[in-house]
């Protein structure tokens, strides 16, 4: 005999919001036995946008089948785009999602925020690429008049520039000028000490929580999370990414200006490892000079005090002598 979905569902006890957190088959069950994907909760959430934010990608998927509008804002005041949940998050796949049902890239919430404004400002530069691959306007402002390529330097995300600039950002008059300007600016500034005192003016100074830094790399880039600890549990926290130097010295390389030796060292060296894009973006621009004068500096470097300085210089001259290193 064949159960009926509608008496399934009840027997469960769950709504669809509940069901959003058990599981794509306790979703399917409530949809089946008439649960409408167009809905709100208390809070004027709708399942499509709790779905979003929780980086639910089957259940998305499952909602706009059922019939969910993927640009229906909603919550207290009606101002949440469920695009926008999930790019705050960075939830790439739900973003996908969303788009491929006809979401718009450039809507705005109720304070002016568009997906691709949450995840240029927060670094998550897979989300940007495909938003920017599905039509979202690179070069439309902030809130506050803000272009997304100064926010992708502010924020020392290397890759979300890039994909920034394949797509057109720089095209507006002084668009990379100034987005230069605020990359070589934070690469002369202490982030973990900046971060450290932001923490502290926010929250205060006690012997009841502690300081604690954590730096993580991913595909180049380092992450530098600075927390406040009690009781052994964070509760609260800053971040910020850290490729300003790499992101000067692209943008310089697209506006045709070239920085000295001296400079592409020292923005190499202050990141203090091989293996990040600041390090890596300054070898291979003294590569594509690759002129003698550029192995006089590097044949200097490899002579210097400096173990570091050493290993740049020899990682320059290596590129030098092999152009496809």
């Amino acid at each position: 005999m064949t159960e009926d979905p509608m008496a399934e569902a009840a027997a469960d006890g769950l709504s669809l919001f509940d069901a959003l957190y058990e599981g794509e088959d306790a979703v399917v069950r409530l949809l089946r036995a008439g649960a409408p994907a167009e809905s709100s909760d208390q809070d004027g959430a709708s399942p499509l946008y709790l779905a979003a934010v929780s980086d639910r990608p089957g259940v998305v998927r499952l909602l706009l089948a059922a019939g969910a509008d993927p640009d229906r804002a909603c919550g207290p005041e009606s101002g949440d785009l469920p695009i926008c949940g999930a790019a705050c998050g960075g939830h790439t796949e739900v973003v996908e999602a969303l788009l491929s049902a006809g979401a718009q890239p450039d809507l705005r919430e109720q304070f002016g925020f568009t997906a691709l404004r949450w995840a240029v400002g927060l670094g998550h530069a897979r989300t940007a690429r495909t938003l920017l691959a599905h039509g979202a306007d690179p070069c439309l402002p902030g809130p506050e008049g803000e272009a997304p390529l100064l926010l992708a330097a502010r924020r020392g995300s290397l890759e979300t520039v890039r994909a920034l600039l394949r797509h057109g950002a720089g095209a507006p008059d002084g668009a990379l000028e100034e987005a230069l300007a605020e990359a070589r600016r934070l690469g002369e500034v202490n982030l973990e000490r900046e971060l450290r005192d932001g923490l502290l003016d926010a929250y205060g100074e006690s012997e009841e929580h502690q300081v604690c830094v954590h730096r993580a790399v991913v595909d180049g880039g380092e992450t530098l999370t600075v927390e406040l600890v009690r009781n052994g549990e964070p509760f609260a926290g800053r971040d910020q990414q850290t490729g300003h130097g790499a992101i000067a010295t692209l943008l310089e390389t697209e506006l045709g200006l070239l920085a000295s030796f001296e400079e592409l060292a020292r923005r190499a060296l202050r990141s203090g490892n091989p293996d990040l894009d600041n390090w890596r973006a300054s070898a291979q621009a003294l590569r594509e000079r690759g002129d003698e004068e550029t192995r006089q500096a590097a044949a200097a470097w490899c002579a210097a005090g400096d173990p570091l300085r050493r290993a740049f210089g020899a990682d320059v001259l290596a590129r030098l002598g092999h152009p496809g290193a």
